[in-house]
């Protein structure tokens, strides 16, 4: 198919909102992102109690099941327009084992389960670029296989970069799109943005310059690019931190100390590199500054750092809208 601008790109809104359902659903990037791209959620699966915090504050009227996937039943869901999810990436990224489907994190046989239970018209799965690799050839033809046995054409797994829609990070991750045979002609990838992200300087200035501190300005100068992966870490491991050791590095030339987070912006007479607040992470994964995040610091980033930039989401989202009306 060509890759062609979707016809209602400009639009967010329409008249009947069509209807998602989203697992692992973390502190909502992607349902953010498909909320501006048109979509009404009439569920939020989640099993985290502070991303289910962050939900149910940013959005009182979205229902949230804290629960485990493995448990909702799909043949109650009524009709759905959208089943959506980032499924756990552990089982995929090459900061872990990679054990794929022998991991008992792996939910894509939910993902599968709940498509075959509920009908839904599109499907949207978003993971780390990790399982692009060829080690997961057979499992990615297996999945792709059991969406094409209930009618669906699917668009098999995509390398989109967070930075080509806007996200001053590079973030790349792989999304796997499913639409039913009458709808898929319309669907096309969303193509890049023309015009570049804002750099990692320009992005968080206003942030960084909060409480007057003086070299805020130059900071920025020195920051003059897209950041790298922001990494938050499972449950087990990983703390707020920017990232492994690489990541570090480049945060580093950008004059960012990399190994915590701060509290607050660096203050009037700070001195050398900056930390960054979970605030500012969350402005370079693409959510507004008015997205409040629950729990204590290592929860607030453990959900930022594992977020789909909304950005993206939504880029997806207009794609899906368009081929599946309104």
């Amino acid at each position: 198919m060509t890759n062609m601008t979707p016809k209602n790109a400009g639009k967010t809104t329409s008249a009947k909102p069509l209807v998602a359902v989203e697992i692992c659903a973390g502190a909502g990037g992607q349902a953010l992102g498909l909320e501006r791209a048109g979509f009404s959620h009439s569920l939020l699966v989640e099993n985290d109690r502070w991303a289910c915090e962050t939900l149910r504050t940013n959005r009182p009227k979205w229902k949230v099941a804290e629960q485990d996937v493995r448990f909702v039943d799909g043949t109650t869901l009524g009709p759905v327009d959208l089943l959506a999810g980032g499924v756990p990436c552990p089982p995929f990224s090459v900061a872990g084992l990679q054990k794929g489907a022998a991991d008992d994190r792996d939910l894509f046989p939910e993902m599968i389960r709940l498509a075959r239970e509920s009908g839904p018209r599109a499907v949207m799965i978003e993971n780390v670029r990790g399982i692009l690799d060829r080690r997961f050839d057979t499992y990615r033809d297996e999945i792709s296989r059991e969406f094409e046995s209930m009618g669906y054409v699917v668009f098999p797994f995509r390398l989109l970069n967070a930075s080509d829609y806007g996200v001053p990070q590079l973030r790349p991750r792989a999304i796997l799109v499913a639409v039913k045979e009458q709808w898929a002609e319309g669907f096309d990838w969303p193509p890049a943005r023309k015009r570049k992200p804002k750099t990692v300087g320009q992005a968080l200035l206003p942030l960084v310059a909060a409480d007057g501190w003086e070299g805020a300005e130059e900071w920025a100068d020195q920051a003059d690019r897209i950041g790298p992966t922001l990494c938050g870490g499972s449950k087990l491991h990983g703390g707020p931190d920017l990232g492994p050791t690489r990541a570090r590095k480049a945060w580093a030339e950008m004059g960012v100390d990399g190994l915590v987070l701060a509290n607050e912006p660096p203050q009037p007479g700070h001195q050398g590199s900056i930390r960054l607040t979970v605030e500012m992470t969350a402005v370079l994964q693409g959510f507004p500054r008015n997205w409040k995040f629950q729990g204590a610091k290592t929860h607030k980033y453990r959900q930022v750092g594992n977020a789909f930039p909304p950005p993206v989401a939504r880029a997806v989202g207009l794609a899906l809208k368009n081929a599946l009306g309104s």
